[in-house]
């Protein structure tokens, strides 16, 4: 069996996140080499999602000089910033220099062609963007960056969405986990373990929280049959059309190459069976556990266009479920995860797959959690989950 990610809500962020943001870098401009007339350059794109202590970053690069058959960009680090690992490039740092060198399948530039590739690491003191970018030795000119905002930008919803409200509104599930009085989950929560039980464990968790003073806590552990979860006890059947998802998670350990869960929802439209979201490839998956179709495809583009989920920090997790046509999305924070997305129209190394099975999604539970389908430790933490038919903001 294995593993799978949709879209989201919205709330007050936290102190813990007022640090967010999110900074555009354009650098851009024509560079004439030593030894002759022709311009040569490039420019790229450095988009920066940030959290208190750590970042995700997209890069597009474009070249502006003569065809190329394999790039080599570097940058420099200046403030003790860290590059942990990479998508779509294999990425390197020695002290403070960067070097990313294209992947088998991008690595041909033409004249104004363009690669894209991210990375994620971690940042202290701040965490400024590069202003020295070079492709392949030759510089890419002067930089130009636009200031972090002191929130994160809003994401404007599609037109046929409403906007996300603030709070959990008339939701049906509407938790901060402040109703548990003891360590066990009990009430509207309960612990379960959906296909077999192992050392995987649940907690009510008095000394980490998002909000308030609980959180749920699981230690998963690897291995099939370690399935903890904890569910709770509404009936989601009759929410919708479309069904909103909004959570906090909190997790210690980078989404391994193996399949993972961490969140599960029965479906009816399955007999039973789950739609999940989880991790495969290092990225935010959904999972189809009837036929084990992903979304995206684990293809190296297709998982390029997902997302790791950052550690350490909690992470505002949103996904929308149609239950009249097989169409979902997702958000983690204010990011529209375009690899997460399915309109009904294929893409592809998107949704091929997905599409393959026309009948629409019809959840009736929610269960948060942690499954392994071989590797992959983690302890998670999750606050402040709520579902409706209206779309809930972080």
């Amino acid at each position: 069996m294995r593993t799978s990610p949709l879209r989201l809500l919205r709330r007050p962020l936290t102190a813990a996140l007022a640090a967010a943001g999110a900074v555009a870098l354009l650098v851009s401009g024509f560079i004439a080499t030593p030894t002759s007339a022709a311009e040569a350059g490039c420019r790229v794109d450095y988009t920066v999602n940030q959290w208190a202590g750590g970042y995700t970053a997209q890069v597009k690069v474009t070249n502006l000089g003569p065809a190329v058959n394999g790039w080599r960009l570097t940058w420099t680090h200046a403030d003790g910033q860290r590059v942990t690992s990479a998508w779509n490039a294999t990425v390197t740092q020695t002290g403070a220099s960067v070097v990313a060198v294209n992947a088998d399948w991008n690595g041909s530039l033409a004249t104004g062609g363009a690669a894209e590739f991210g990375v994620q690491g971690t940042w202290s003191s701040a965490n400024p963007a590069p202003t020295d970018f070079a492709l392949n030795g030759v510089a890419c000119g002067k930089t130009g960056t636009t200031p972090p905002p002191s929130t994160p930008p809003p994401t404007t919803p599609p037109p046929t969405t409403p906007p996300p409200s603030a709070g959990c509104g008339s939701a049906v599930v509407c938790s901060g986990f402040e109703d548990q009085t003891g360590t066990t989950p009990s009430g509207a929560w309960q612990f379960t373990a959906p296909d077999c039980q192992g050392t995987g464990t649940a907690t009510v968790d008095t000394s980490v929280a998002h909000s308030g003073s609980r959180s749920l806590r699981i230690d998963g552990r690897a291995g099939y049959c370690n399935h903890a979860f904890v569910a709770s006890t509404a009936n989601l059947s009759s929410v919708g059309p479309v069904m909103y998802v909004r959570m906090w998670v909190r997790h210690t350990t980078a989404l391994p190459a193996a399949h993972v869960t961490f969140v599960s929802m029965p479906d009816s439209s399955q007999g039973g069976r789950a739609l999940r979201v989880g991790g495969q490839n290092g990225a935010l998956q959904w999972n189809r556990e009837t036929d084990d179709a992903t979304l995206p495809a684990q293809s190296p583009a297709g998982v390029a266009q997902s997302r790791p989920l950052p550690t350490g920090s909690w992470q505002c997790l949103r996904f929308a479920i149609d239950t009249t046509a097989p169409k979902l999305d997702t958000w983690l924070g204010d990011e529209q995860i375009p690899g997460l997305h399915a309109d009904g129209v294929p893409t592809q190394d998107i949704d091929q797959q997905w599409l393959a099975r026309t009948t629409p999604p019809r959840p009736t539970a929610l269960r948060l959690g942690w499954e392994s389908y071989g590797t992959g430790d983690d302890t998670l933490w999750f606050d402040d989950v709520a579902v409706g038919s209206a779309p809930i903001a972080c």
